[in-house]
């Protein structure tokens, strides 16, 4: 079975425009450009366009479209940014945010799961993205210290509170986008950070992996 895959990714933007969840031009642009079925398993190529998670390895996912254009429009990328992303997956949300700083600035991404780094760092370099994505292996909720600070964070897995180190690492004038485990599920919110503190903003309620540290 043969499928357009532009003319499905255009679909699908067009419909995430017409739902008010794409905004900004530079994140339309980059919904357009990346090819979500080349960060998809093989088996689900022909499923890259739905609007849903697909598997990956192990118990991850990638996350639906809707939930990368929201992640990237939250953190309003520009370029010459410098992004950090908590959670790499197959490399799809890094590739976006690459895309939506016009590959000028750079992306930071961390994985805790050896498989999916490695699977995650192999997309990036085919794919022509390494310049500008730096795929790690770590403990995300400890973030990159020698990398910040960063202009924006954004957290792929839920986790009960802020991490502190990524608190630390968010530059004065950041956004920080983080889903959090609540009472009765996860809600996810938008941090930016001021000279006079934190202002805090929610977003949706939404279901992610929950936020994991690197095994000893």
């Amino acid at each position: 079975m043969q499928l357009d895959f532009e003319k499905a990714r255009r679909r699908l933007v067009e419909g995430l425009i017409s739902e008010g969840i794409l905004r900004s031009e530079n994140v339309i642009e980059a919904m357009l450009k990346v090819p979500r079925e080349e960060f998809v398993l093989p088996e689900y190529r022909l499923s890259a366009y739905v609007d849903s998670p697909l598997p990956l390895l192990g118990d991850a996912t990638i996350s639906a479209p809707h939930m990368v254009a929201m992640l990237c429009e939250a953190v309003r990328p520009r370029e010459g940014m410098r992004i950090l992303e908590v959670g790499t997956g197959s490399g799809y949300q890094a590739a976006v945010c690459a895309e939506a700083i016009k590959r000028r600035g750079k992306v930071f991404t961390i994985e805790v799961e050896w498989p999916l780094a490695v699977f995650a760092a192999q997309n990036i370099e085919r794919l022509g993205y390494a310049d500008v994505v730096e795929v790690y292996y770590g403990d995300g909720a400890l973030g990159i210290p020698e990398k910040a600070p960063f202009d924006a964070i954004l957290v792929t897995a839920a986790a009960e509170r802020v991490p502190a180190a990524l608190q630390d690492q968010l530059a004065l004038g950041g956004r920080l986008v983080i889903p959090l485990e609540e009472r009765l599920g996860q809600t996810l919110y938008l941090y930016i950070k001021s000279e006079k503190g934190w202002a805090r903003e929610r977003l949706a309620y939404v279901a992610f992996v929950k936020l994991k540290e690197r095994r000893a």
